[in-house]
């Protein structure tokens, strides 16, 4: 009896001893490939970098670090002993994320942990962890193996293993890690196991003190009375303790500063100030920021409209008051009687071929104009400069919908069109590439038109290697918009400049995640959101709301360019859909 009591107590303190060493955790070491493959029990856990694929010429070097699709395990291991390749190993479990400790303030870095699946552990021979920034271009990739001569069994699952560090990773960003365990079967996308997470903000790596600089105002509206210039801006939180801010204007050749000391016993969140000395009929370019050490500063735009009671006009009799009225009167009634005829006569010969109603050749007037405020662009007034992305996989119709919007976006909205339709001289002279990227750098907006064909042209990027070449291009240029959006959120810059859009026989779903930072339109529906965005003017305010005449959903049509768009979409809508 003792015997066998002493046995059992014995097997239970092996066992125990035993499953305390598997709950060890297991960190990366340097090693070699050649070391992985002839077993030597120091390469038991190692990180395959660059550099030692490059020396093995079996491996192919662009697949692997280009790319981050599983790797195929005989370019690896499977040369000599291709039998440890034959049997695959299921996903990973346990996925954590642990925060590192960096000198650097502007990025975070984080270190990823897991536990084996006991589902094929014995044929295990690594992992491969992938890390992408969402809404972003951002790919990381990091290659562990198994030394060759290692046999697991169901008890080593508790193991943890550990990944390298991944630094220079954006603050307040949104990430997902990716790990799947070595070898995998071809269809691998079974066998995987994600995580989704985000860095730190600033104040919760740096502290609070850190990050007042990186503060500033998002919400920023500007009204005029009589000669008076408001603007009304958001607050600091109040643990921030900002309590002076500062606005800069430079226009006319001038630059008007603002000292700004908020009354926060009147309101903590919002704070309206005056600006003073500007000019009448003068655009300016202003900035606003707490006034604190380098901080970052909010852009927008006041334009200085005429005062309507101008005094000057006191100087006029009335006679001659009456004269000037009169002539006017009778040169705009005779100019718009020849317009009406004109534009009569040339609907007429259209109706048939656009199939349009006949009322729309009536003039449209708008009832509440009255009551809102009216948006005189001037021919003076630089327009805003807008670069149109789009696919051509979706046929001819969906690329005519594109011109057809281009048209009317720079003839009826005030707004300079860069299309590679109409530059093909400069595309000739510069290739499609640079042309894409110098117009990226130069254009005041960039909007990408997404649809089912751009989202597969994704898909498929890295499986049709004969794929049209303004394809290629038009998702590299995508690419680079979706980094550079990621850049300037990780500065606390304005992201503004970027627009994604759809027509209404495209889905929401078909604008690419890379795109997940730019401003949303839906179109025609959303034509008046579209302008307030080009021309930095806000929709409504209290008491007043904006109206652009012939911009509204129910009113573009009535133009011939608008026309010519509605039709465009139908036509694109009767080919798309019934694919």
């Amino acid at each position: 009896m003792w015997p066998t009591l002493t046995a059992d107590l014995l097997a239970l303190v092996i066992l125990c001893f035993g499953a305390s060493v598997e709950q060890m955790s297991y960190r990366p070491q340097s090693c070699t490939l050649e070391c992985i493959r002839q077993g030597d029990p120091e390469c038991e856990y190692c990180r395959i970098t660059a550099n030692e694929v490059q020396l093995s010429t079996s491996i192919p070097y662009t697949s692997i670090f280009g790319s981050c699709v599983p790797w195929p395990c005989h370019s690896f291991l499977g040369q000599d002993t291709p039998e440890v390749c034959l049997h695959y190993v299921d996903a990973p479990r346990n996925i954590q994320i642990e925060f590192e400790n960096n000198q650097d303030p502007t990025f975070d870095a984080i270190t990823v942990s897991w536990n084996p699946s006991q589902y094929g552990i014995a044929f295990l021979r690594g992992f491969q962890v992938t890390l992408q920034a969402l809404g972003g271009s951002q790919i990381l990739c990091q290659l562990f193996l198994l030394r060759n001569n290692l046999t697991l069994t169901h008890a080593h699952a508790q193991r943890v293993y550990y990944s390298d560090p991944f630094t220079r990773l954006s603050l307040d960003a949104r990430y997902v890690v990716t790990i799947m365990a070595l070898p995998v079967p071809e269809q691998w996308h079974q066998f995987y196991q994600k995580k989704e997470f985000f860095t730190r903000t600033c104040r919760e790596k740096n502290g609070l003190e850190e990050c007042k600089k990186d503060w500033y105002p998002r919400y920023v509206e500007v009204h005029q009375e009589n000669q008076d210039i408001f603007v009304t801006f958001n607050l600091a939180p109040e643990n921030f303790k900002i309590r002076h801010y500062f606005s800069s204007c430079f226009g006319g050749g001038l630059r008007n500063y603002t000292n700004i000391e908020p009354d926060f016993g009147r309101n903590k969140t919002h704070h309206t100030y005056r600006l003073q000395n500007l000019r009448a009929g003068t655009n300016y370019t202003c900035e606003i920021a707490a006034n604190v050490v380098d901080a970052v500063r909010k852009s927008f735009v006041v334009v200085v409209q005429h005062n309507y009671e101008d005094p000057l006009t006191s100087h006029f009799t009335e006679r001659s008051l009456l004269v000037v009225l009169l002539s006017v009167g009778i040169l705009l009634a005779a100019t718009a009687t020849v317009i009406f005829t004109v534009l009569y006569k040339k609907r007429l010969k259209n109706a048939v071929k656009t199939k349009m109603r006949p009322d729309i050749i009536e003039q449209y007037y708008d009832k509440k104009l009255d009551e809102g405020q009216c948006v005189l662009l001037e021919s003076n007034t630089c327009p805003p400069r807008l670069l149109i992305c789009y696919s051509r996989n979706d046929g001819s119709a969906h690329v005519k919908v594109v011109l057809q919007l281009a048209a009317f976006l720079q003839k009826h909205m005030a707004t300079q069109v860069h299309l590679d339709l109409w530059e093909s001289l400069s595309i000739m002279e510069d290739g499609i590439l640079s042309w894409h990227c110098r117009r990226l750098n130069e254009c005041d907006f960039v909007m990408v038109i997404c649809s089912r064909g751009l989202l597969q042209n994704r898909k498929n990027q890295y499986e049709n290697e004969d794929q049209n070449t303004d394809e290629n291009t038009t998702l590299t240029t995508i690419a680079m918009i979706g980094q550079e959006m990621c850049r300037a959120k990780a500065l606390g810059q304005d992201l503004s400049k970027y627009m994604a859009a759809i027509f209404e026989y495209s889905e929401e779903s078909d604008i690419p995640a890379v795109l997940g930072l730019a401003s949303r339109y839906t179109l025609t529906e959303d034509l008046p959101l579209l302008f307030s965005h080009l021309h930095g003017v806000p929709l409504q305010k209290p008491g007043v709301y904006l109206q652009v005449e012939n911009i509204s959903e129910s009113g573009y049509f009535k133009l011939p360019a608008g026309a010519a768009l509605q039709q465009a979409i139908q036509e694109a809508k009767v080919q798309l859909l019934d694919e």
